[in-house]
């Protein structure tokens, strides 16, 4: 079974509304590295938008061999369909790797309707879902090990 501090780590990253995806981003490796991943084992990648998460959550599984990613990002409601498109579209390619992969990738991407409410949620008055999500992903990384037995990918 895997021990925390083997495992190799993705972050996937949003720069849109980088105010709260830089602060969902540290919550995350925070939590992580409390947790004993080692700061060496975890890779962090900037993609321009939530959107654009789920491909780098596939080549990061491909190419880089982790254990698993987080996805962070913040997607705030607009006037237009576009952030409808924006999250379903993202929820759905995410799920879509970590099921063709068998590697678990966690869901960190705020869908809010105000910019208040992502604040609230990255370090503010309801927590850093980026450090939950962070958490959510070793538990479902030891869950893994420990069904397959080993660290294969």
């Amino acid at each position: 079974m895997i021990k925390t501090a083997e495992a190799k780590i993705g972050i996937v990253v949003a720069r849109f509304n980088e105010v709260i995806t830089s602060r969902l981003a540290s919550g995350a490796k925070n939590i992580l590295i409390r947790r004993g991943v080692k700061p060496e084992n975890i890779i962090e990648i900037e993609v321009p938008g939530a959107f654009e998460t789920p491909f780098a959550a596939q080549l990061l599984i491909d190419n880089k061999k982790v254990h698993g990613v987080v996805a962070l990002g913040a997607v705030i409601r607009g006037s237009t369909d576009h952030y409808d498109y924006v999250c379903s579209s993202t929820a759905s390619g995410l799920m879509n790797v970590q099921l063709s992969r068998s590697v678990p990738v966690c869901f960190g991407i705020l869908t809010c309707d105000t910019m208040e409410q992502a604040i609230d949620r990255a370090g503010g008055k309801l927590g850093n879902k980026g450090s939950d999500v962070a958490d959510s992903l070793l538990e479902m990384i030891l869950l893994r090990s420990s069904l397959l037995g080993n660290l294969s990918l």
